[in-house]
């Protein structure tokens, strides 16, 4: 059974489509709208489109304004008001597209987003160059053998040890002001990881280095 929200935010616009068959539910806020509608991506399957729509206008938002869901408060992102939008429809695992690029503040301020949802959502983020996600204490990914494997605290972890990557963390400590284990890469098939405290982000390569 399908249970996994499609959702596009307003930062890069993808460079392929996933298989919008293996989603129950697709989004997108109003900014990302304009580039699915220049993409000819299939603006009927959208379920809802969130935003202020202070930009919208023309044939399209016409046509399709049934889909539209007015959230104007200012003091939450449009990827907030989304998922908060998702959160009533109990579904648990979100793929969002167009979370990086752009303005890094936007970057930065999604991932904070993720973080507060990470509770609630099974959040990934897929861009040009890579997945990434917020991971659970004991963690293993398969069929990533020489890709690149990066790891972020946020803002730390403590006692996190690794197998399956090149450089290896035994009972280690990552720190966002002092150390942290980006631009590391697999050896194995498959890299497990566990760690005691803290929160942690994994970004994993698309490509093979």
């Amino acid at each position: 059974m399908k249970d996994k929200v499609l959702l596009f935010i307003n930062g890069d616009p993808p460079k392929s489509f996933p298989d919008t068959e293996e989603y129950s539910l697709i989004a997108c806020t109003d900014g990302a709208f304009h580039y699915l509608k220049n993409l000819n991506f299939p603006l009927d399957k959208l379920d809802f489109i969130s935003g202020d729509f202070d930009s919208h206008s023309g044939s399209d938002e016409n046509m399709y304004e049934d889909k539209f869901i007015y959230t104007p408060d200012q003091d939450k992102t449009d990827f907030q008001k989304a998922l908060e939008i998702i959160a009533e429809k109990d579904l648990k695992k979100v793929d969002v597209f167009g979370g990086s690029g752009g303005e890094q503040d936007h970057f930065l301020g999604n991932l904070t987003v993720a973080f507060g949802f990470k509770d609630q959502f099974d959040i990934k983020f897929y861009d040009e160059f890579s997945e990434y996600y917020f991971i659970p204490k004991q963690f293993a990914v398969t069929g990533v053998k020489d890709k690149m494997i990066s790891l972020y605290p946020f803002p730390a972890v403590e006692n996190i040890t690794t197998k399956g990557l090149n450089w290896a963390l035994t009972n280690g400590n990552l720190d966002i002001t002092s150390r942290i284990g980006t631009r590391n890469f697999a050896v194995e098939d498959e890299v497990s990881i566990q760690y005691e405290k803290g929160d942690l982000l994994i970004f994993v390569g698309k490509n093979y280095l």
